[in-house]
């Protein structure tokens, strides 16, 4: 059973993928492909994510979902071994330090996060400031305002 983004999930398709997890027993796969659990729109507004969707299928089947997708590395695992990617040479792009961020330090890449999405740089500065290490995982190396600062360097 896969659980990806549906804007059209229902209780009739948590029920389906309850009775496919019963029906196939253990050996049936729970897969997910993240847990954003809100996605940000224009002026602050948001929507469910996908993660509600995970959870409700975990809740309902009283077992947890094997991620694929950020901040997990399988994902990145597969496409570097395919394409040979060296990950001294690669940079994680992207607005959230649960996702984005925390997978790309996990698999040691350089991170750059952006201050367009759902992350405020004063969250960035209370990570960076704990004492704690889990915390420290979700520091990026660099930040810019909006993917647009980036513009003038990839023209170098």
């Amino acid at each position: 059973v896969l659980v990806g983004f549906d804007e059209h999930f229902s209780y009739a398709k948590l029920c389906q993928a309850l009775r496919y997890l019963l029906r196939g027993g253990p050996e049936c796969l729970l897969v997910g492909t993240n847990r954003d659990h809100r996605l940000p729109l224009e002026g602050g507004a948001g929507i469910p994510g996908t993660g509600c969707l995970v959870k409700a299928v975990e809740t309902a089947a009283q077992r947890e979902a094997f991620i694929v997708g950020k901040p997990n590395r399988f994902m990145f695992d597969c496409v570097a071994e395919e394409f040979q990617v060296d990950p001294a040479r690669t940079i994680m792009v992207g607005d959230r330090l649960d996702t984005d961020i925390l997978m790309g330090n996990s698999c040691g890449l350089t991170t750059l996060l952006t201050l367009t999405g759902v992350t405020a740089l004063d969250e960035v500065r209370g990570h960076q400031e704990s004492g704690c290490p889990s915390r420290h995982s979700l520091v990026p190396n660099y930040y810019v305002d909006s993917i647009a600062d980036l513009l003038p360097a990839l023209g170098q």
